[in-house]
């Protein structure tokens, strides 16, 4: 149970994930102090600036170097680990570096946690990590079985391994809200790759949720999904011209290289094992033992029953839905609120106008 008297460290505390992240815990009284740890010094002087709080501290370092990683560690009860390479082009030109960050980078913040006696560390991961085609994918992929082999042998020591797994975040950084909605204002057509493409829908503020979910309830090799709704592409572009009020065209550009039509979850051979725990899904970790008995001689009958948890076919948003969805957006209200402002000053020099010919 994470007590006011607890340090929380978030890896890659100056991206999307950490940025929402510090928001929540600063709100409330969960801990003491947070650090963030991020190679990038402008977004760390940048974050210093903003908020301004002493509850916060800020260590320069990198994944890649344990060193660094021991240093922050030190006296910390939990981690949530977001540091990683994202991006689907850049892991593709580079997948050594997406192996170095996201693989090698994982160990080393586990390594560390437990040599530092750390209550518990969530794993980030991503939907491209199930049946993945691309680097990034299979890096985040190979994250996940690091977390579950080392979870394997931390029965009684006090520290728990786990992870969350996640859809679609709406307007995170690089991903295609931001992108439509730049196009909208700027008056470009709207680049669609496939307009009957599915993600699964949710908010920065759900994912630390899920964050919250696994330190509470989290056994070691836990990986944890919640159920999140889905639209297509074409829908999400619609849903954003309309709360915009703008008819921008839209230019089909074809599906690009390492995407796919749709996303997953869960997998059939994670779904024989996952439990439902209302909002979310709990996906323990695979106990087969090095016997190897369950990689050649036993097999489980019901795999070929299981459905995988997909974005189609999970409960899918229509145009109206995704509104309402993206209204949550801050970034959306603001611009709401903005453009409302417009209009009732616009409205307000007519009627002066008229008043005053």
């Amino acid at each position: 149970m994470i007590s006011p008297n607890d340090i929380l460290l978030i890896t890659g505390g100056t991206g999307s994930f950490g940025h929402v992240t510090l928001e929540r815990f600063l709100q409330t009284e969960l801990f003491k102090e947070i650090r963030i740890f991020s190679r990038d010094e402008k977004k760390q002087d940048d974050m210093r600036q903003h908020y301004q709080n002493d509850k916060i501290k800020y260590y320069i370092g990198d994944v890649r170097d344990k060193r660094s990683l021991d240093q922050a560690m030190r006296g910390v009860d939990y981690v949530f680990h977001a540091s990683a390479l994202k991006q689907v082009p850049s892991c593709e030109f580079f997948p050594m570096e997406a192996v170095r960050t996201n693989v090698m980078g994982c160990e080393n913040v586990l390594d560390s946690a437990l040599e530092n006696k750390v209550k518990n560390v969530v794993v980030l991961s991503t939907d491209k990590a199930v049946y993945p085609i691309n680097a990034m994918g299979i890096s985040k992929a190979l994250s996940e079985k690091v977390m579950v082999a080392k979870s394997r042998n931390l029965n009684g020591c006090g520290t728990v391994f786990c992870g969350t797994r996640y859809g679609n975040v709406m307007a995170s950084r690089g991903s295609v809200i931001p992108l439509l909605v730049d196009q909208i204002k700027t008056g470009q057509p709207l680049t669609l790759t496939d307009p009957h493409m599915t993600r699964f829908m949710m908010t920065l503020e759900s994912a630390v949720d899920l964050v919250l979910f696994a330190f509470e309830h989290g056994a070691n090799g836990d990986i944890f999904v919640q159920k999140a709704p889905a639209a297509t592409i074409g829908v999400l572009a619609e849903a954003l011209l309309r709360l915009y009020n703008a008819s921008n065209p839209v230019r089909i550009i074809g599906t690009r290289h390492g995407e796919k039509l749709y996303e997953t979850l869960v997998n059939r051979e994670e779904m024989v094992k996952a439990q439902d725990m209302g909002e979310y899904w709990r996906i323990p970790a695979d106990n087969r033992d090095l016997n190897y008995g369950k990689y050649f001689t036993e097999g489980q009958e019901k795999v070929a029953d299981a459905e995988d948890y997909t974005s189609h076919n999970t409960r899918r948003l229509d145009v109206q839905q995704t509104m309402e969805l993206l209204m949550q957006l801050q970034t959306i209200r603001e611009d709401m609120l903005t453009e409302n402002t417009r209009k009732v000053m616009k409205t307000k020099r007519i009627i002066e106008r008229n008043l005053n010919p």
